[in-house]
């Protein structure tokens, strides 16, 4: 009976080698997960007070802020816990419910920056058409696309890891729940879940990111031939700091994806570290470098929360 052998709990173990420094560890990782809470939610609310940011660039944006919210707050909280209370446990079905909206979250957000990316494609390429291409109802179809797109993707996942037996293995070298990590507890094979991970990673994440370096390198193209090297320099800033966001967001994903499937040999508490930084630091920085460093962002926010009654 294979029902009978699902486990209860799950036991995480937080980073292992570095357990003398969990303490440590969580101040930088609080802190971290506050100013991106705290950055999303003013993004957030700065774009639903202002009706002059109802447009197509600043919804998918409120979408970001949306998927880093979900993304941060899936896997910090516990992380939390774990460090300050030895909060090591954790049920089967929360640790499935965890990594199905980390796998989730982490794919409609892939999902969002290549409609961003569009975005900006059209808004410099073609900007007469923009109007006519990214509509209100195109902005919805998107954000409902890259749902469905997820939930279809990663719900598979779930019933891959409880078809699984468990032979009262039940330590997961981890601060959180995630695909691979749960099913290499399992006491069967567990090639289906490996191939079926690398088929996402590969035809998903892989032409999500190649869709956005070509987007990208049209825009470039475009800004090459701006008359006025002032705003080809400022243009160049902005897409640069773009594509630091891209990187941050997609050079751990892919790494921490590869290394629980052929990297054997990476340090754990580096793969860790990693992988936590993924959930931390894009939450972080894209209400910075999406929010912050846009001119209407700014003048919007200090507009709602320095006088707010202008907006009534």
């Amino acid at each position: 009976n294979v029902s009978s052998l699902t486990p209860d709990t799950f036991i995480l173990m937080g980073i292992p080698g570095m357990e003398q420094l969990h303490v440590w560890i969580s101040i930088p990782f609080c802190c971290i997960y506050v100013a991106a809470l705290l950055g999303n939610g003013v993004l957030l609310l700065t774009i639903w007070a202002e009706r002059s940011l109802h447009q197509p660039m600043y919804l998918f944006l409120a979408m970001l802020a949306v998927a880093d919210l979900t993304l941060s707050t899936t896997a910090v909280p516990k992380t939390l816990a774990l460090f300050w209370f030895q909060a090591r446990e954790i049920s089967f079905g929360a640790c499935l419910t965890q990594m199905f909206f980390l796998h989730f979250t982490s794919m409609a957000e892939s999902k969002i920056l290549l409609a961003m990316a569009f975005d900006r494609f059209v808004a410099i390429c073609v900007p007469l058409r923009y109007g006519a291409v990214l509509t209100p109802s195109a902005v919805a179809k998107t954000g409902l696309a890259a749902v469905l797109r997820s939930f279809c993707i990663i719900f598979p996942c779930i019933f891959l890891l409880r078809r699984l037996p468990f032979c009262g293995h039940t330590v997961i070298a981890h601060t959180y729940c995630e695909h691979i990590g749960v099913a290499r507890l399992a006491c069967a094979d567990i090639s289906i879940n490996v191939w079926y991970g690398l088929a996402v990673l590969f035809s998903v994440g892989l032409l999500d990111l190649g869709l956005i370096a070509v987007s990208y390198g049209f825009i470039l193209l475009a800004l090459w031939r701006l008359p006025s090297r002032s705003a080809r320099r400022k243009a160049l800033h902005t897409c640069g700091s773009h594509v630091c966001v891209l990187l941050l967001f997609y050079v751990p994903a892919i790494f921490t994806a590869l290394t629980q499937r052929f990297g054997r040999r990476i340090d754990p508490g580096t793969h860790i570290l990693l992988a936590n930084l993924y959930v931390l630091f894009p939450p972080l920085l894209n209400p910075i470098v999406y929010g912050v460093r846009t001119q209407q962002i700014r003048d919007r926010v200090v507009k709602v929360f320095m006088h707010p009654k202008s907006r009534l």
